[in-house]
């Protein structure tokens, strides 16, 4: 698959996964409200789970390795997580506390701002080519 085809799966994958996230923040802060920044945490962990099976499924079915989905799973929650949760968390203290943008608002940022560094490591680290054997 060309890249421009995975960057698009990437994209749609990452457009239902910015709902879920601000979804599950909208309630969390309604439901719970406490630190933005918690709520935040809890959004970005579902939608990592959530991202991870559409991407697993969709975006890399073609570098699935059914042996190693444990492997995969982990290695996106250290790459594509860590990006995320450090990422939005940084973002969020900037925009919401000191810039005073609105909270979902500001998530949408830091999401957008994520979402090239984690194409690139889902690529490369999380789904790598699988070497053929010969």
């Amino acid at each position: 698959m060309n890249t421009f085809a995975r960057w698009s799966k990437f994209n749609l994958v990452g457009a239902l996964g910015m709902v879920v996230q601000l979804s599950a923040l909208a309630a969390i802060n309604r439901l719970a409200p406490g630190h933005y920044l918690f709520a935040t945490m809890a959004a970005i962990e579902l939608t990592l789970l959530h991202n991870f099976v559409w991407h697993l499924h969709y975006t890399w079915f073609d570098r699935r390795d059914n042996l190693r989905i444990g492997t995969q799973c982990i290695r996106f929650h250290l790459s594509n997580g860590m990006v995320s949760m450090i990422g939005n968390l940084i973002l969020m203290r900037v925009l919401v506390h000191s810039a005073r943008i609105p909270l979902l608002a500001s998530n949408s940022i830091a999401i957008l701002s994520c979402s090239i560094v984690n194409f690139i490591l889902g690529s490369t680290w999380t789904f790598p080519i699988r070497e053929r054997p010969t």
